[in-house]
């Protein structure tokens, strides 16, 4: 049996909002928690706002794990390097193109209104690495793939995937 296997790990720049609201949250927490030592509501309210803290921290920390097996590309989502959480799979075979971001290729797809989601770091790279692909004529995703796995792609669908 002839089977591919590729794997790859992409970090999600945090945006700066989240770092601010991450800092902000823990400092309320402290200060609710030590005013609580006084007065116990406020010390319910600090617990309450670190629980929320712990859950902005996991969401502020992100990891995209790419695995392409076998004509399917699955991505996970890592949350703060402790949680791994599916996020989508995808069949090679619904996939209508696979191309870079700002590809050629990628021009009778422009005007359409798919709906957009973004797997990748979200940071613009020069050379650009990130990709596109439009899934089963209703969803565009971002991703950022290796050479390795666009090769293993373009092996099994050559008039799909395009690396320009």
């Amino acid at each position: 049996m002839n089977e591919t296997y590729v794997e790859w790990l992409v970090k999600k720049k945090t945006p700066a909002y989240m770092t601010l609201l991450r800092i902000l949250s823990i400092m309320l927490a402290a200060l609710f928690i030590l005013v609580g030592f006084v007065i116990i509501p406020a010390l319910l309210i600090g617990i309450a706002i670190g629980v929320a803290a712990y859950f902005i921290y996991l969401n502020s920390d992100l990891e995209y794990e790419y695995l392409y097996v076998d004509k399917e590309l699955t991505v996970d989502k890592v949350m703060a390097k402790t949680r791994r959480k599916r996020v989508a799979a995808f069949e090679l075979d619904k996939m209508e193109i696979v191309a870079p971001l700002k590809s050629w290729h990628l021009d009778n797809f422009k005007n359409r209104n798919d709906k957009t989601v973004d797997y990748s770091s979200g940071v613009e790279k020069q050379p650009e690495v990130r990709y596109v692909f439009y899934y089963e004529g209703s969803k565009k995703v971002i991703f950022e793939p290796n050479e390795e796995m666009i090769k293993a792609m373009q092996l099994v669908a050559p008039r799909k995937v395009f690396k320009d």
